[in-house]
């Protein structure tokens, strides 16, 4: 027979408490200027509040090691899509030229010799 574990009142209400206080903190961060870092540090409390979710609410800190290797294996496949997509906006070319059929001053039809 297998026992499931359920969390106390105590820690279920000190992580609702953790996540307020991180969203409340993502939303403060958000009003000040960081330049490029404000995304950053947007992911990292979400990526905190996240773990808090899966760990506790969801139970994965008393399941089975193979449950546990299928999150870590989700989390693995999370970044390397975020790195594919982080990469191909960063090698973007995003200055604009016009093509040079698009400046002739000739779109008449073409006439025979």
């Amino acid at each position: 027979m297998t026992s499931t574990h359920v969390p106390t009142v105590r820690i279920l209400v000190t992580i609702w408490a953790v996540l307020v206080v991180l969203t409340w903190t993502t939303v403060t961060v958000s009003h000040i200027e960081l330049g490029p870092w404000n995304v950053v540090v947007a992911l990292v409390i979400a990526v905190i509040k996240a773990s808090c979710v899966g760990w506790i609410f969801m139970g994965v800190r008393f399941t089975s090691p193979l449950t546990k290797l299928f999150v870590v294996a989700g989390l693995v496949w999370l970044t390397i899509m975020i790195l594919i997509t982080t990469s191909d906006y960063a090698t973007r070319r995003w200055d604009y030229h016009a093509q040079p059929w698009a400046n002739t001053k000739d779109n008449g039809p073409a006439t025979a010799p």
